[in-house]
């Protein structure tokens, strides 16, 4: 029988930091990428499904049991340097019966971080890490803060500092012109 796993890579500004949601040793991709085992909390699922499903969406994953030398690195880069903006992948990988890797991951929801927590805990033998990351995608950039969407002006300055070598986006002067047209479903 088949499993799935679900791996999520964070960039930092000079590493990548790979995990993924289970407990146990560590996990290599079929690229002989490795990741280490941190333990989800158990509405991150949740809402990773949602994030998946939804368009707009802010992703609040919270990841528990973390060694302390990956807590460390992350208290670090968000010390010393903003993780704020930095690429979030999170992907599911099928799994043959003997747990290798089949065909390559399957990419669910990409985002960028909004914010990051770091807390230890401690414990009677070990002290253990939760991370907190928030991250949004593209479309929930899109809101601001009070919940108005940008205007047509905002958006197209927006996008040009956000992709400045992407080609002009005639999407805003298109839109008006469509009130005017009929739809005309074919006659069969």
């Amino acid at each position: 029988m088949a499993a799935l796993k679900i791996l999520v890579d964070i960039t930092l500004p000079d590493t990548v930091l790979r995990i993924w949601d289970g407990s146990g040793g560590a996990f290599v991709d079929g690229d002989g990428n490795i990741y280490r085992a941190a333990q989800f909390a158990e509405d991150s699922l949740q809402n990773i499904e949602a994030a998946i499903n939804g368009e707009a969406f802010t992703l609040t994953l919270s990841l528990i049991n973390i060694d302390t030398a990956t807590g460390d690195q992350v208290w670090d880069y968000d010390e010393l340097v903003s993780v704020v903006g930095s690429p979030v992948v999170i992907k599911i990988q099928e799994l043959n019966d003997l747990e290798q890797p089949v065909g390559e991951p399957e990419v669910k929801f990409t985002g960028t971080i909004d914010n990051m927590k770091v807390a230890d805990q401690s414990m009677e033998e070990a002290s253990q890490s939760i991370v907190t990351v928030e991250v949004v995608n593209a479309f929930t950039l899109r809101v601001l803060n009070n919940g108005q969407v940008l205007s047509d002006v905002d958006q197209k300055e927006r996008s040009k500092r956000l992709n400045p070598f992407a080609a002009l986006d005639r999407f805003c002067e298109r839109v008006p012109g469509l009130r005017d047209k009929m739809i005309r479903w074919p006659s069969w």
